[in-house]
């Protein structure tokens, strides 16, 4: 392990160096505390590609890309140019076929627009979900899966696109170039969605050890649930989880990583992540993202009181949304008020305006999943954050 810490954080770093210790893979923690650094830690190795690993290494992000795409939009919003509550189709007008046409910006943002799912009709696959065009036009002309606005349901592929196009639509730049404008480079930020190929030697590969839900196992589970696998959420629903293996292969490719796929392959660091967060909630030389309005408006809970839809409503609701962010594994990280995105695999991108708490986690070895619990690296060093911030 390298790096320091300021002092009272010494247990945050003991907790890091304890939940590394049998860990093959490497990550990377850095916190800031009312815009200043205090924890800026890197432990381990690649053991696959052999490549190294330090503070300034970078790696796949996942589902973090969300926390980054709904900072572009909050921007947007603090401006004026989007609103929450406004139909879609205000600004992106085909979206408003298939029943779709009071669908609002907010629905979207937090799950909650039936659109969970490609269905598994539309022919979009792994491998296209490269072709921009082709997954927006998917989703502009697809019936929502439920009544949107009645259930949520983790839109865990289709959202990147969804507020991607959005972002796109309002400020005429694709997510990647509006977080590259107005985010990364002010920031001075090594954060990307659509890696630059000049950047491509600093990537280091994600690996997976253990064995994950195949669509049959999904099926299975699901159908001894007594739902019905033939109901067409739950037909979408199996072919995400069918394209995944494919998907997650894609993501170590440099295809994978040149492309915009918002929901999922940002690549950056710690240290980037923790910046970007830290500068949402308060000024990071000079540079503020996010009002504190703006950050009120994005944390306020969207789901709560919300089930899944029919028919996996008798799945467990797991976490809750607001607009764009997650609430609840920020909160159970850092206190009430948290608001970021947890990525498959254990990455982690937190602000937490009460305390002035902002943190980066990134890691190789795919431990943790987003549709769950904690990963179990987390507790040891949050544990002790908790404790230094009291």
């Amino acid at each position: 392990m390298e790096g320091f810490v300021e002092r009272g954080f010494e247990g945050v770093r003991d907790g890091f160096a304890r939940a590394h210790e049998g860990d093959e893979g490497a990550a990377q923690l850095c916190v800031y505390r009312q815009g200043r650094v205090v924890v800026d830690l890197w432990a381990g190795q690649d053991p696959e590609s052999g490549k190294s690993w330090d503070a300034e290494s970078l790696t796949v992000l996942m589902s973090v890309s969300k926390g980054m795409t709904a900072t572009c939009v909050h921007i947007l919003v603090d401006r004026g140019l989007l609103d929450l509550d406004t139909p879609v189709r205000e600004y992106w007008p085909e979206f408003a076929a298939a029943g779709k046409a009071d669908v609002t910006v907010a629905d979207v943002l937090s799950h909650r627009c039936g659109l969970s799912s490609f269905d598994a009709e539309s022919g979009i696959g792994a491998r296209e979900l490269t072709d921009w065009t082709a997954c927006v036009s998917a989703l502009a002309s697809m019936t929502p899966l439920w009544q949107p606005g009645t259930a949520f349901y983790y839109h865990s592929l289709t959202w990147g696109y969804l507020a991607g196009e959005l972002i796109r639509r309002v400020s005429g730049k694709s997510v990647g170039e509006f977080l590259a404008a107005e985010i990364a480079d002010p920031l001075g930020l090594s954060l990307w969605i659509g890696l630059p190929e000049a950047q491509e030697h600093r990537v280091v590969p994600q690996f997976n050890r253990r064995k994950m839900l195949s669509a049959a196992d999904v099926e299975a589970m699901i159908s001894s649930m007594g739902i019905d696998v033939g109901e067409r959420l739950v037909r979408a629903t199996l072919a995400t989880v069918a394209a995944r293996d494919e998907g997650m292969a894609l993501l170590n490719t440099r295809e994978g990583h040149a492309a915009e796929l918002p929901s999922g392959n940002g690549i950056g660091n710690a240290r980037s992540v923790a910046r970007m967060f830290a500068a949402t909630i308060g000024e990071i030389d000079g540079i503020r993202l996010l009002t504190p309005k703006a950050v009120d408006r994005a944390r306020q809970p969207q789901t709560e009181g919300l089930i899944h839809p029919a028919p996996l409503d008798l799945m467990p609701r797991g976490n809750y949304f607001a607009h764009g962010y997650e609430l609840t594994r920020p909160a159970q990280l850092v206190g009430p008020g948290a608001f970021g995105q947890v990525g498959t695999g254990g990455r982690i991108g937190v602000a937490h305006p009460e305390s002035g708490i902002a943190l980066g986690y990134v890691c190789t070895n795919m431990v943790g999943d987003d549709t769950g619990g904690p990963d179990p690296r987390w507790q040891p060093w949050s544990q002790a954050l908790r404790a230094s911030i009291v």
